[in-house]
C-alpha cells in the first residue's frame, strides 16, 4: 500500500506546483495589463497563451453585466485555485496518510 500512497503524494504535489505556477502566471499578467503592454512582446504573449484557457472559460460565465467593467475573472481563478489547494491536495495527501 505505500506504492498508492507514494503515488498519492506524488500527484499531490505535482497538482499543488501547477496550481502555485497558474497562480502566479495570473497574477503577472494581471499587473502588466494595468500598464497597457505591447502585444508583440514575447513574454506577454506568452503570458496571454498560458493565462487564457483558464481566464477565458471564466469570463464566457460571467453574466453580462460584469463584461463591461474591470475584468474580475482573474480574480475568480485565484478563487478556485486557492480552493483545490485547500480541498484537492490536502485531501489528497490525508488520503496518502491513510493508504498507508
Amino acid at each position: 500500500m505505500f506504492v498508492l500512497s507514494n503515488l498519492l503524494i506524488a500527484c499531490a504535489k505535482i497538482i499543488e506546483i501547477i496550481l502555485t505556477m497558474a497562480y502566479w502566471l495570473i497574477l503577472i499578467r494581471a499587473l502588466i495589463s494595468w500598464v497597457n503592454p505591447d502585444p508583440f512582446n514575447p513574454i506577454v504573449q506568452f503570458l496571454h497563451k498560458m493565462t487564457e484557457p483558464i481566464l477565458y472559460p471564466i469570463r464566457k460565465l460571467l453574466p453580462f453585466s460584469l463584461k463591461f467593467s474591470i475584468d474580475v475573472s482573474p480574480i475568480i481563478a485565484f478563487l478556485i485555485i486557492i480552493f483545490l489547494q485547500s480541498f484537492l491536495v490536502r485531501t489528497l495527501l490525508e488520503l496518502a496518510t491513510r493508504v498507508r
